[in-house]
């Protein structure tokens, strides 16, 4: 099967990318080197193509209510949420961002590798002409980072200071019409740009000249792994699959389990029956690099799996979440990940890793 590219990337070749195949997408892994363009996001600004992402309209409220395992109900018109879609098993399909737009409904942003699978499972679940696949004709552009919002309010006559922390508007951006979202897999501030595949080259090229006085790097997939991993976000595929229970991932909160959803009673049965295993954050005690699939051990023996790990460029240490027995998760437990046949001292530690300094 041919991968797919998206919008930007000629974009992407003539900046000298590095490029991968990342869920069926040509993505770039790297521009320069994962390490400057964390930093760039931590210290500056960073943009990313995240148009590989897929987006599901859906247009049937007590669908969406029956899908996701949040309430919607509270959820008004501008605002975002993070929801899962689960099986009848319990098992995490997808997470997902949930948009209440305008003209009615919900906008579902979903994750690139899922976005065919989840939108045949959300129509063998929804009312005829309820649901649409809109991935394909729309691009997202991510600008994060310190100097995030104050380069993309020059490039717009929208009021960015009013915007909460995911909720979204629409307005022009470089004098491309776009839905201008404040939220984000890096950690830190900035906005999410949805705007129409044709306009997608002019913006990036106006956000990359803009930026130049920020300091703006284009970052890649390489460093959006290790920012999500230091903020403690999961990644599917990773930290989460359709075999894995929301309340093993710390992913509490994302159910509202007053209400009736498909996979809410596979949940309350395995709360009542007790977790196998739970979802820590592992500081590393040596200089050694944990990576997924890695065994955790104590006392020599296996207690769980790296389910992500990485280096940590803001904070100096390596570090991983891995799934663990649930008498192991108080922080400052002490286990060893198993690094190719060598026992590598790691200590439990409180998610996320990494927090801004002065959050809005």
């Amino acid at each position: 099967m041919t991968a797919e590219r998206t919008p930007l990337y000629d974009e992407h070749v003539r900046l000298g990318a590095q490029i991968t195949n990342f869920g069926g997408w040509l993505m770039p892994l790297q521009y320069t080197s994962i390490r400057e363009e964390h930093r760039a996001v931590r210290e500056a600004v960073g943009l990313f193509d995240l148009s590989h992402m897929g987006e599901i309209r859906l247009k049937d409220d007590a669908a969406a209510q029956r899908l996701l395992t949040r309430d919607l109900t509270p959820l008004r018109t501008g605002r975002v949420q993070y929801a899962l879609l689960c099986n009848d098993d319990g098992g995490i399909n997808d997470d997902v961002l949930v948009y209440a737009v305008p003209e009615g409904g919900y906008l579902l942003v979903v994750n690139a590798g899922n976005q065919d699978s989840d939108f045949d499972w959300i129509r063998s679940h929804t009312p005829d002409g309820a649901v649409f696949n809109v991935g394909r004709e729309w691009a997202l552009i991510g600008v994060q980072g310190p100097g995030a919002v104050a380069l993309v309010q020059r490039v717009t006559s929208s009021a960015l200071g009013g915007v909460k922390y995911y909720a979204f508007i629409e307005g022009r951006v470089a004098d491309v019409a776009c839905l201008i979202s404040r939220t984000g897999y890096t950690g830190e501030d900035g906005f999410e740009l949805f705007c129409g595949n044709d306009d997608a080259g002019r913006l990036w090229r106006a956000l990359l000249e803009e930026g130049q006085a920020d300091g703006i790097r284009p970052a890649g997939l390489g460093a959006r792994d290790t920012l999500r991993l230091e903020a403690g976000m999961r990644l599917y595929g990773n930290d989460m699959d359709d075999k894995t229970n929301p309340l093993e991932a710390g992913l509490e909160w994302t159910l509202s389990l007053d209400k009736d959803f498909i996979g809410r009673d596979a949940i309350v049965e395995a709360r009542q029956r007790g977790l196998d295993r739970r979802l820590v954050g592992l500081k590393m005690l040596d200089r050694n690099i944990p990576r997924h699939g890695y065994r955790v051990l104590r006392d020599g023996q296996p207690v769980g799996v790296v389910s992500s790990g990485n280096v940590s460029f803001t904070l100096g240490y390596n570090i991983a979440m891995a799934y663990v027995l649930p008498a192991l998760t108080e922080p400052q437990t002490r286990l060893d990940i198993d690094v190719r046949g060598r026992a590598s001292p790691a200590e439990v530690v409180s998610l996320p890793f990494y927090k801004r300094p002065h959050p809005k």
